[in-house]
């Protein structure tokens, strides 16, 4: 397929356009040059560098405005990245009579629906986005828009969850509950792009030993739980000094990517105890 990446500079789109060109003819686009980037422009603006394009089969969006930009970028900002290109880059799908669009989407715009009430919660497609500040609103009101376009392509969204970089020991206990490696999410637009069928969205994170009925516990003894789940982790852990969270709050489940995507993360906690680090997007 002749696949569309938004946001080929940043962080994940720099990722999925490596993962993507193995199998996938792929044009970068982005607002800045980059070893990703093969056309410079906003996505806001198709007119004018859509002649550049030439025939394509698909699109991947995964530029935006997000969670850090708020309060530094106006709301009007945020509906005009995350909601008005979404709905220029549907039309320019249509009308190049693309089979695919996936967008990618956030576990923030869970929002308010994320704040533990004693109880862990347990976080899939079946929990209700509350959306709490512009940036959960307009990804939310993005996804809606790309389910609408559902009769005319295959459309999916992907909630990522936590993917940045962070101090190592967050970002290995995190692979647990609520966080996943940029590998993992590249592999989960790959597959996206091989599902037909009606709308879909789906969470997308590192793959968690916890079940539902551990909510309760984790939030009062998540080392009890992880002991249980995990066993030896801890003293695993705790050999490069990386303690285990007193409570865990959320748990994100990716089963049903797992079921329909076929999607298995690779790269969780055993990765980071091993030095196995995602790099650097390209330059």
């Amino acid at each position: 397929m002749r696949v569309l990446v938004t946001g080929a500079a940043g962080l994940i789109g720099s990722g999925v356009v490596a993962r993507l060109a193995a199998r996938h003819d792929v044009i970068g686009l982005d607002l800045r040059p980059g070893t990703q980037v093969s056309i410079v422009g906003d996505c806001h603006d198709v007119a004018e560098w859509r002649h550049r394009l030439g025939t394509i089969d698909a699109i991947v969006h995964t530029a935006a405005l997000h969670a850090p930009h708020v309060g530094s970028r106006s709301d009007a900002d945020f509906h005009r990245t995350n909601v008005k290109a979404t709905a220029r880059l549907l039309d320019l799908a249509v009308d190049s009579g693309a089979g695919h669009f996936v967008l990618t989407s956030t576990t923030s715009l869970y929002g308010h629906a994320l704040e533990p009430d004693g109880v862990s919660v347990w976080v899939d497609e079946r929990l209700d986005p509350e959306p709490r500040d512009i940036y959960d609103q307009t990804k939310f009101d993005g996804e809606r828009l790309v389910a609408s376009a559902g009769g005319k392509m295959t459309v999916t969204s992907l909630r990522m969850s936590r993917c940045f970089p962070e101090p190592a020991p967050d970002m290995a206990w995190y692979r647990l509950y609520r966080g996943i490696d940029r590998r993992d999410v590249a592999e989960a637009h790959a597959l996206a792009l091989e599902r037909s069928g009606p709308p879909a969205t789906y969470v997308i994170s590192g793959a968690t030993p916890f079940r539902r009925d551990d909510c309760e516990e984790l939030a009062r003894e998540a080392s009890a739980v992880i002991k249980r789940r995990c066993p030896g982790l801890i003293e695993r852990m705790a050999r490069k000094g990386w303690q285990p969270p007193n409570s865990i709050d959320r748990i994100y489940d990716g089963g049903l990517a797992a079921r329909e995507l076929g999607f298995i993360p690779r790269h969780g906690v055993d990765s980071c105890l091993a030095g196995d680090w995602d790099p650097p997007p390209p330059q």
